[in-house]
């Protein structure tokens, strides 16, 4: 196979009104056998630029396709990977081009599992995996045990993927929160209820992305995953992928407790972990279950597991995150800005944008998660707390874009009053070790939390209780005024805004760094700076406040052996994408260790 990486065709020679049909949100089976792509077209383009005849190339298929939006024209950039129908020219054409800066073999994207078992049979008592956890990593962390003939026993404190949606809408709507069930926990973790955004910058040389990319459309994904440059699927698409996915667990040998959540744990004298313990939510019982080998697929708001972890001296640390609010603008201007004359061209659907100002006092400010025609959502996992987040449906209609405007922290701005970390933190009913001198940045392991909930809880008290949000017109935030109205732009979060000024619920380097940010930002995407755009604080779960560490080598933790922390709760990922990577990862590795013992 041969793979050349730039293709390129102007927009208007791409036939989108076929394209379109394939990519409506309801696609038929019909839909989906329309050529997406210019297939004639680029058969003629890779043929010149390998220098063979066009009916020499056997099969032709579109890896990927973005678009190149910096000149007036856009174009249409394709990487394809083709076969010739004669192998040995196929040789002597990647012998004569190697040299070309386009052109090279296709890489091996296959997943082989490193270990292959008969199907374990553990009717004997040996003690099953278990997986913690059942978003994104967790997931995939019990997919490839499976796969590999491993029944994995999956934990998830949350509710079936249909039931927690449910449960969401009932705090977006009723102003009604289940502390076990919404955005943060349930079946599909927090990406469930984001934009479904499956692109990372992470390091993949084994192309562990492709495999996640793969079994997402086997499952029910619209196939335009696997070569859109930003490819996205939506909640209500994921809704149908998730419940699939845990149907393909089960069939293999997978067990799944929901509304179970893990309160403790055991290890030998060695430190080798030995057994969960293990509360039934629903019925209010618990039970010791043994294990040698658990995936602590934790999400970023598992703050009890976190404390439990840090009780039982589970090696960890403070880290990094961001902090800010969502800011919405009519996503007509955003496409404007970014497409230009084109905006609003079926085939280039609603534009995204990925901002980033270094401030002058050393804070770095940024956009996050931007979502495409999408809405602001309530995000809280905890009473009297607002969190906000966003999300799109795969059809990305909705009138505004919003995105996260946040700027990086790191320990240092963290509290580390002893009788803080004890406040904040002992809410989980657990004591707190508060020595220090085993972190290597000096930081509490917890105090990342501290800092969160404060914020969240300032952020309710702004927004006036029942889960209202705090709101600021940007005009008025760049002048330092509390709003009392908002404009033009009309928030999308609910239960809903409360025009105040956002200086009440974040601290002054975040503010300054943001007023900062935003002209600039104004100049990069005409309008951005727009008075009537609308701040919606507090977004503060931007990725875990800690990592608990790992080896590197086997991806145990360093003092609790059998213990895999993985995802993003860990500090090991932040996305979908890399997230299911992560859970692959520890699963193989959880694997070899299996078969060692």
């Amino acid at each position: 196979m041969i793979r050349i990486t730039e293709l390129k065709l102007p927009l208007q020679a791409v036939p989108f009104e076929e394209r379109r049909a394939a990519d409506a949100p309801a696609e038929t089976d019909a839909d989906r056998q329309i050529p997406p792509h210019p297939a004639q077209a680029l058969r003629a383009l890779a043929a010149g630029v390998l220098g063979v005849p066009e009916g020499s190339i056997a099969h032709l298929n579109v890896f990927k396709r973005s678009f190149d939006a910096r000149k007036a024209e856009i174009q249409v950039v394709y990487i394809v990977d083709l076969q010739l129908s004669d192998t040995a020219t196929e040789t002597q054409v990647l012998a004569r081009l190697a040299k070309h800066p386009h052109v090279s073999a296709s890489p091996d994207m296959t997943w082989r599992a490193p270990v292959q078992l008969a199907v374990a049979d553990f009717s004997t008592g040996t003690p099953r995996p278990i997986v913690v956890g059942f978003g994104p990593c967790g997931m995939f962390a019990a997919l490839v045990l499976a796969q590999m003939g491993l029944k994995p026993l999956v934990i998830e404190r949350g509710t079936t993927v249909r039931q927690r949606t449910k449960d969401t809408w009932g705090l977006w709507r009723k102003h009604a929160l289940k502390t076990e069930s919404n955005v943060q926990f349930g079946e599909g973790g927090a990406g469930t209820f984001s934009d479904g955004k499956l692109y990372s910058q992470i390091k993949d040389p084994r192309h562990l992305g492709r495999k996640v990319m793969e079994e997402f459309v086997r499952f029910g994904a619209p196939e335009e995953i696997l070569f859109a440059a930003h490819p996205h699927i939506g909640t209500f698409k994921l809704v149908k992928v998730v419940e699939s996915l845990r149907e393909e667990i089960i069939r293999l040998g997978g067990e799944i407790w929901f509304e179970h959540r893990v309160s403790d744990l055991q290890r030998d004298e060695r430190g080798h972990i030995q057994a969960l313990r293990i509360e039934s939510l629903k019925e209010s019982t618990a039970c010791w279950v043994p294990s040698r080998h658990v995936v602590m697929a934790l999400g970023h708001s598992s703050r009890d597991t976190f404390t439990m972890l840090h009780r039982h001296g589970v090696s960890m640390q403070a880290k990094p995150f961001s902090i800010g609010v969502r800011i919405e603008h009519p996503q007509g201007l955003i496409d404007q800005a970014r497409w230009g004359q084109h905006a609003g061209h079926p085939l280039l659907g609603a534009a995204d944008y990925k901002l980033v100002h270094h401030a002058q006092n050393g804070r770095t400010a940024y956009s996050f998660c931007m979502c495409p025609g999408g809405t602001v959502v309530a995000a809280t996992s905890e009473p009297e707390r607002v969190v906000t987040n966003g999300m799109s449906q795969y059809s990305r209609a909705e009138r505004n874009a919003n995105a996260g405007l946040v700027v990086g922290i790191d320990p240092s701005d963290y509290p580390q009053q002893p009788e803080l970390i004890e406040q904040w933190v002992g809410e989980d009913g657990q004591a707190v070790r508060l020595d220090t001198r085993d972190s290597p940045n000096g930081a509490h392991h917890l105090s990342g939390i501290v800092l969160q909930r404060q914020l969240e809880s300032a952020a309710f008290v702004a927004g006036g209780g029942g889960y209202m949000a705090p709101g600021q017109r940007l005009g008025d935030f760049l002048a330092r005024r509390a709003s009392t109205q908002l404009g033009e732009v009309e928030p999308s979060y609910k239960p809903g805004v409360t025009p105040t000024d956002l200086a009440q619920v974040l601290p002054d380097f975040a503010l300054q760094a943001m007023r900062e940010a935003l002209p600039v930002f104004g100049r990069k995407i005409r309008g951005y700076d727009l008075p009537d755009a609308v701040l919606t604080g507090v977004e503060t779960r931007t990725s875990s406040p800690l990592r608990i560490d790992r080896d590197d080598v086997n991806l145990q933790s360093p003092n609790c052996a059998g213990l895999y922390p993985a995802g993003e709760g860990a500090g090991y990922a932040g996305g979908i994408l890399s997230a299911a990577v992560d859970g692959i990862k520890v699963g193989e590795a959880l694997a070899r260790a299996w078969v060692q013992e």
